[in-house]
């Protein structure tokens, strides 16, 4: 494939990050298929991490850790080894340092704000940040501040992600037995009282059934 055309077509699947995980494993995949462009692939995502909004470039640092994970579970060593040796370059795209890079304590209690009255009316709270006439984020003392869609937006793709998260702490492999067989080795061998007490609780079933 040409490679101006993985570009374009990556670069685009790197723009259309959501909190879904769908669509971060639709762009790992396509990555790793083009794994003998990992230069290039590389150098946009990097170009993405400078260019792109601050919630755009929360989607990248997540998608760079299911992009590791993925090239991991299918031997790309150089993915792993790349991401792991330039974290910083990536981290530093990602976050503003120095004074852009710290929230403003009226913007951290705008925030608290905003969390506290959706909490209260089931989320559908009105997130109103200060703007200026033409509807454009304000700017106070030369800082970038936060408006009202870029705040829903991240509070909602977080609430997806924290969701995702929680569900894959549960999820247990169906071909794993090592609970199992822990659990059958930590059980006690089975005695006479063990049989007593299963005639006793089939008795007790069978009067339930009679008179039920």
């Amino acid at each position: 494939m040409d490679p101006f055309e993985v570009r374009i077509r990556f670069t685009s699947l790197i723009q259309h990050l959501t909190a879904s995980h769908n669509t971060h494993h639709r762009a790992a995949v396509y990555a790793l298929k083009n794994r003998s462009m990992d230069e290039d692939l590389h150098s946009c995502i990097l170009e993405q991490l400078e260019t792109s909004s601050f919630n755009a470039r929360a989607n990248i640092m997540y998608f760079i850790e299911t992009l590791t994970l993925l090239a991991k579970q299918e031997g790309a060593l150089e993915w792993e080894w790349r991401w792991g040796c330039e974290c910083a370059s990536s981290e530093e795209g990602a976050c503003w340092y120095g004074r852009e890079g710290v929230l403003e304590k009226e913007t951290v209690r705008e925030l608290e704000d905003v969390i506290r009255e959706r909490e209260k009316e089931g989320g559908e709270g009105n997130l109103f940040i200060n703007a200026d006439s033409d509807g454009t984020p304000g700017r106070k003392n030369g800082h970038l501040r936060l408006d009202k869609r870029q705040i829903e937006q991240r509070i909602e793709e977080d609430r997806e992600r924290h969701k995702r998260a929680r569900e894959s702490i549960w999820a247990v492999p169906g071909e794993n037995e090592a609970e199992m067989d822990r659990l059958w080795e930590e059980a006690s061998d089975i005695g006479e009282d063990d049989y007593v007490a299963a005639a006793e609780d089939m008795q007790e079933r069978k009067q339930t059934i009679a008179f039920g």
